[in-house]
């Protein structure tokens, strides 16, 4: 008698595994805007805005919680680079909800600090969420119910591309309550959403560095973290986008236009 395993026998546990993991692929929702756990940020913008609905995994009301976006140049100066380590452990430290693509280096760097500590982080990709494979440390703070993933892509968007992460970073900005950019090169994609930003009155924050001088010049205010935690704060009432805020001067509008970062 042969006692070998059939060849389908043999195939059983990987198609198992198989099965397991697709089991185990988190599920994707989809809020549209009019729903009403729809983001209040980009219902606040919606005259305006290109976002009328939003892909997600993970716990969805951390989208209620007060938040900064984070975007930042590839390039960024050594200066800068020191400067944002000492800034997103206090933010971390402060339990302050940090969005962003986490896509640049120097956002990437800053994804990790964050990962380390208490606080949730919505992390934005620049495509559809239902491929992403997610590193063990995401879906560590996944499981833990302090990682949301959203993204304006639905699931046919497959790829990142330099147009797809630019509208990602408009979505960072759009569903923040202030913005942080420790750096922006001359006529990026990150300055380019400064504009944006600074056109609609909503709160930007930069540091007060040399490298920084276009930002500042915009109407970037010096980042200070008291400020950003008044503004963070649940009790806190974000100025309006539609009207000025004494956080910024007024804009001076680059006639560059921008280059991929």
């Amino acid at each position: 008698m042969n006692n070998e395993p059939t060849q389908s026998a043999a195939r059983k546990p990987a198609d198992d595994e198989k099965r397991q993991r697709r089991d185990d692929s988190p599920v994707v929702w989809t809020i549209m805007h009019g729903d009403a756990d729809f983001p209040r940020r980009l219902s606040e913008e919606i005259s305006g805005t290109k976002f009328l609905e939003v892909h997600g995994i993970g716990d969805r009301s951390i989208l209620k919680q007060q938040s900064l976006g984070l975007i930042c140049s590839v390039q960024c100066p050594g200066s800068i680079v020191i400067q944002t380590f000492d800034a997103i452990r206090e933010l971390r430290d402060a339990g302050i909800v940090v969005a962003g693509g986490f896509h640049s280096p120097m956002e990437k760097e800053c994804l990790e600090f964050l990962l380390r500590g208490e606080q949730p982080v919505i992390v934005c990709p620049a495509k559809g969420l239902a491929r992403l494979r997610m590193p063990a440390a995401w879906r560590a703070a996944m499981d833990a119910g302090r990682l949301l993933l959203i993204s304006p892509f639905d699931d046919k968007i497959t790829t990142t591309t330099k147009d797809r992460a630019a509208t990602r970073n408009e979505f960072v900005a759009a569903i923040s309550d202030v913005l942080f950019i420790p750096h922006a090169s001359q006529a990026g994609q990150a300055e380019a959403v400064a504009c944006q930003v600074l056109q609609r009155h909503q709160p930007l924050f930069t540091f007060a560095d040399a490298e920084n001088k276009g930002l500042l010049e915009l109407g970037a205010h010096p980042y200070h973290l008291d400020e950003i935690l008044r503004l963070s704060s649940p009790t806190s009432c974000p100025p309006s986008r539609s009207s000025p805020t004494p956080l910024n001067s007024p804009l001076k509008t680059p006639t560059a236009m921008p280059n991929e970062d």
